[in-house]
């Protein structure tokens, strides 16, 4: 079985192959401060919950984009299970051409998604994954990564407009009942629900107008379902695409 690690700034999407088929999933909070030993008993518990011994796990491959993590969980991997992980970024082949104009600035998870994206779905593609921050990426009709944008996620910008606005106060992020809050409550809710979704279409629209053919969106990440049902302009949802996307770099250079 092939342990699959998504490490995010927020949250590892955790994600167990069997062959081509994804056996388990499960999602942890990030805590830089925890060592090697807490992350692996964490591990150990979680494979224990799903039936799963650890003399199971085969290969492992690590996609991170919080640096000092990388080496915490390479020690997990070594100690618990006895493997030496793959790290996506240290020189594996990924089958993309990569045009950003200094690919070193790239987050692992961007190409990951553009991987799986492609193999998938085939090209041009749009990938729009909610996250920590909600991040646009675009490939052309050659496969090639082009590049995307960077906003702030749902949730560091509730979290600055609570704290910076003496008025206002955290709310449940729901759909409010009309655009047109009657109160503070549905206000909030419907400039954090309603303004993502028009700075998603809006985005997606200007994507569209610079890529040749007609690209599918893709919406990977915590929030994707929620969004998604407040606009047509995406096409597919897909929570696993970046499990997806490590798993063929796996692939790709375990031979």
């Amino acid at each position: 079985m092939l342990l699959a690690l998504d490490i995010g700034n927020t949250s590892i999407h955790i994600g167990l192959w069997d062959g081509d088929t994804i056996a388990n999933t499960w999602r942890i909070g990030v805590e830089q401060e925890k060592l090697p030993d807490e992350y692996g008993v964490l591990l150990m518990n979680l494979l224990d919950t799903g039936g799963i011994a650890a003399s199971q796990i085969g290969a492992c491959i690590i996609g991170c984009d919080v640096p000092p993590l990388i080496p915490t969980f390479e020690q997990v991997c070594r100690k618990y299970f006895k493997i030496e992980p793959m790290v996506v970024g240290h020189g594996l082949r990924t089958g993309v051409r990569i045009l950003y104009d200094n690919p070193k600035q790239l987050g692992a998870d961007r190409i990951i998604d553009a991987v799986a994206a492609i193999k998938l779905y085939g090209a041009p593609v749009i990938v729009v994954d909610f996250g920590t921050a909600t991040v646009f990426d675009a490939v052309n009709e050659h496969g090639d990564y082009l590049g995307g944008a960077i906003a702030p996620g749902i949730g560091i910008a509730s979290e600055a407009l609570f704290s910076r606005a003496a008025m206002l106060y955290r709310v449940q992020l729901e759909r409010p009942p009309v655009a047109i809050g009657k109160n503070t409550i549905h206000a909030m809710q419907s400039g954090i629900l309603f303004g993502y979704v028009g700075l998603v279409e809006g985005l997606v629209r200007r994507f569209k107008a610079e890529l040749t053919g007609n690209p599918k969106v893709i919406a990977t990440g915590g929030l994707a379902n929620t969004i998604a049902q407040e606009t047509d302009c995406i096409d597919v949802i897909n929570g696993d695409l970046t499990l997806t996307g490590l798993r063929l770099i796996y692939e790709m250079n375990a031979e």
